[in-house]
């Protein structure tokens, strides 16, 4: 229980800091639902059952550039073993802001190709029809075959919301890359995922 009370205390001082639930749940590598849930638990306002949900912590990788490093390069090798497979190629890696950044950053230069940079614009923001959008300080996606990388995919709607917004840039993206798959999808939008691990909740 020690761990949920944790998450519980997190998610409070998350949403005191300014953050709203999507912000949240990226953070803490939850659901959106999960958050509400954690939120409405520290006020006592109502026992509901907890979500069927995983929470990944991963910043015992994320605080070692060393161990970010190697963890790029088994990611690297995944990616070249796939788009092997699929018979395509890279030119530009993608980092969905902020977790995929540093990730991204390490398998560009691994792979010898551009880095880009995807903001998201949120789920509150979604919904008032505001795209997210790729930096221009970074490398263009436009007309070239992209590599989408993450963290940790949980419903799969950024991912599917970073392939859209790719496709209306004219751009082709060819494979999503996380730590964690906890949805357990092989493709989403007709895109190969791959991921160092695979979480399957048995209930």
């Amino acid at each position: 229980m020690k761990d949920i009370e944790d998450l519980i205390q997190k998610a409070v001082e998350l949403q005191n800091n300014g953050l709203v639930t999507g912000q949240i749940a990226d953070e803490l590598n939850v659901s959106r639902e999960t958050v509400v849930w954690l939120l409405t638990r520290s006020k006592k306002e109502e026992i509901t059952p907890a979500p069927k949900d995983i929470s990944v912590n991963w910043n015992s990788i994320g605080k070692s550039a060393k161990r970010l490093h190697n963890i790029s390069l088994a990611l690297c090798d995944m990616v070249l073993e796939t788009l092997e497979k699929i018979n395509a190629e890279v030119d530009v890696v993608v980092g969905v802001a902020a977790n995929g950044i540093p990730l991204a950053s390490m398998m560009a230069y691994e792979l010898g190709t551009d880095l880009a940079i995807y903001h998201r614009k949120g789920q509150e923001s979604v919904h008032a029809g505001h795209k997210g959008t790729i930096s221009r300080n970074f490398g263009s996606v436009a007309g070239k075959n992209c590599v989408i990388v993450d963290d940790v995919i949980t419903t799969g709607s950024t991912s599917m919301e970073v392939i859209e917004r790719l496709r209306e840039m004219d751009a082709k993206p060819r494979l999503v890359v996380v730590l964690v798959d906890k949805k357990g999808a092989d493709m989403i939008a007709n895109i190969p995922i791959q991921s160092l691990v695979r979480v399957v909740r048995l209930d």
